[in-house]
């Protein structure tokens, strides 16, 4: 862990401590896979899927670690006979209301899914839909399902199998993200001129860092805000002194969630009792150079 806010509340937070905690899971966990990069302190864990991955991390961070982990990717793999680059494929069942099935069939086609049946569940009077999604497509889906069918989707995935690359990238979320502007510690008035912006995932008093993400922009793109700033105190009475405006309450983010919302250059912190993410200073180093 490299933030600004590092080593407050863990007790575990050195390379070492947390490569011996991966290496010890290899030995009950045998469908982890945990490999050494280029980096001293960077490792690269393997896993069948996003919820296998984010076990470890609960695991660990109830333990006491201090962590920074990078948005989940899939493993690709050359065929040998063709040369080709493959990605995995999945094969999903949505059980959903009939109100809700264009939603759903919407949301799979825009991650390059195809579709295989559709029909009717005669006993509990739902739509039945199957799709073959790529596993890339997978990430982040479960959240927007449930937005789409307001809570009432149920999702089953299983491994199909291994299919050449599909050209370009499959669309993530939408929207991008606010950023702290500045080292500090948020404020009431700071939050109020911020929540205009987006929705906020950090609430007043707490401890933000330059690069920091602290809500949804509800436009594509990033924005820095100043959360941290103090409404000036004059002996003058202010015009819009009666007017008060008051704060949303912040977006409470599970770890799921924090996982599923991870852009290709942010990173999310992980502390015993806080998740916090930022974008990756190592990929904005590289886009100014």
């Amino acid at each position: 862990n490299k933030s600004p806010l590092a080593g407050r509340e863990g007790k575990f937070l050195t390379s070492r401590m947390i490569r011996d905690r991966l290496f010890k899971e290899l030995d009950r966990n045998v469908a982890l896979q945990v490999a050494e990069t280029d980096s001293a302190d960077r490792y690269e864990v393997s896993g069948r899927g996003q919820l296998h991955l984010t076990v470890l991390i609960e695991t660990m961070r109830r333990e006491g670690f201090e962590l920074e982990v990078g948005p989940p990717s899939v493993i690709y793999q050359t065929n040998e006979e063709t040369g080709q680059v493959e990605e995995p494929w999945e094969a999903v069942e949505v059980r959903v209301p009939e109100e809700y099935v264009g939603g759903v069939v919407d949301i799979l086609n825009q991650r390059k899914g195809e579709l295989t049946d559709m029909g009717l569940d005669e006993g509990e009077g739902m739509n039945i839909v199957k799709y073959l999604v790529p596993t890339r497509g997978m990430l982040g889906l479960r959240s927007s399902l449930l937005t789409a069918t307001r809570g009432t989707a149920i999702t089953d995935s299983v491994f199909d199998s291994y299919r050449p690359k599909i050209q370009g990238d499959i669309q993530g979320r939408d929207k991008g993200s606010l950023l702290a502007f500045a080292d500090g510690v948020t404020t009431t008035f700071g939050l109020e001129g911020a929540q205009d912006r987006g929705k906020m995932m950090v609430g007043p008093s707490e401890d933000v860092y330059k690069g920091m993400i602290i809500g949804v922009h509800q436009r594509p793109g990033d924005l820095e805000v100043n959360v941290c700033k103090t409404k000036a105190l004059t002996n003058m009475r202010s015009a819009n002194k009666g007017i008060s405006t008051g704060l949303v309450s912040p977006i409470e983010m599970s770890l799921d969630a924090c996982v599923e919302y991870l852009a290709v250059d942010e990173l999310l912190e992980i502390t015993p009792t806080k998740f916090r993410m930022a974008k990756n200073p190592e990929m904005g180093k590289k886009k100014k150079g």
